[in-house]
């Protein structure tokens, strides 16, 4: 394995790869953990952590006060999810769209787009191609939360595909209370953004207490379940090649 860290114009990135050179993920897998705290920004910087590479990448990036990712035209939409902080994103409106912890936006494609925080931010971005599969319940440029998408039932598990293709999935759930998921095998990498109360996911035998504003990675392969003795809900990237 080798690690690259690159630095210009205050811009930080760290990659991992393999040692025939392909891009590996690069999450640690069986812990429960916060992007925001684990993405602290840093004075003056923009830093980025590229989790997935390719197609529809998953990368986390941290802004301090008063920094700016520059707007660029991007071919492909862009499903922004704030941790933490205020986001300002610019470009594809007449006027800047301020986000903050817990909102979500997808930027259009093929239009200019910027971001920049005035007090510190930290976000992830996943990004989505035009064939990609996009749920009608969320329109380009609108902000929103995931967790308000989709409602609870009693005594239900409630899913919706956000977006989708061969290779990737992201998903949100609501788990009433007493209900979860029996012990499966993950059929590529996945990480769970836990949105709202809490619930357990057990992983290769242990058992994880999660909460709303959490976060956990398994691996691919990795046996897991979800319980949820309160109501609970959740966003799932999971890689399928």
């Amino acid at each position: 394995m080798s690690i690259q860290s690159n630095e210009a114009d205050g811009f930080i990135s760290r990659d991992i790869y393999n040692n025939r050179g392909d891009f590996m993920w690069n999450e640690e897998t069986g812990r429960v953990y916060s992007i925001a705290k684990d993405n602290a920004p840093v004075r003056g910087c923009t830093v980025s952590k590229a989790v997935k590479d390719g197609d529809n990448s998953l990368i986390y990036f941290s802004l301090a006060a008063k920094t700016d990712i520059s707007a660029e035209i991007f071919p492909y939409r862009k499903l922004i999810i704030v941790n933490e902080g205020d986001l300002n994103v610019y470009g594809f409106t007449e006027k800047s769209l301020i986000l903050n912890g817990g909102e979500c936006i997808v930027t259009p494609a093929d239009n200019t787009v910027g971001f920049r925080s005035e007090e510190s931010c930290v976000y992830t971005e996943i990004s989505i191609r035009k064939d990609d599969i996009m749920n009608e319940a969320v329109k380009a440029g609108e902000i929103f939360k995931l967790g308000d998408l989709l409602p609870y039932q009693d005594g239900r598990i409630v899913n919706m595909d956000i977006s989708s293709n061969d290779n990737y999935k992201f998903v949100i759930m609501s788990f009433a209370a007493g209900t979860g998921l029996s012990e499966h095998a993950a059929p590529g990498e996945a990480l769970i953004f836990a949105l709202d109360g809490e619930g357990v996911i057990s992983y290769e035998g242990k058992d994880y207490p999660i909460k709303a504003g959490e976060n956990f990675s398994f691996a691919k392969g990795g046996m897991h379940a979800v319980k949820a003795e309160k109501p609970f809900k959740m966003a799932l990237f999971l890689t399928l090649s």
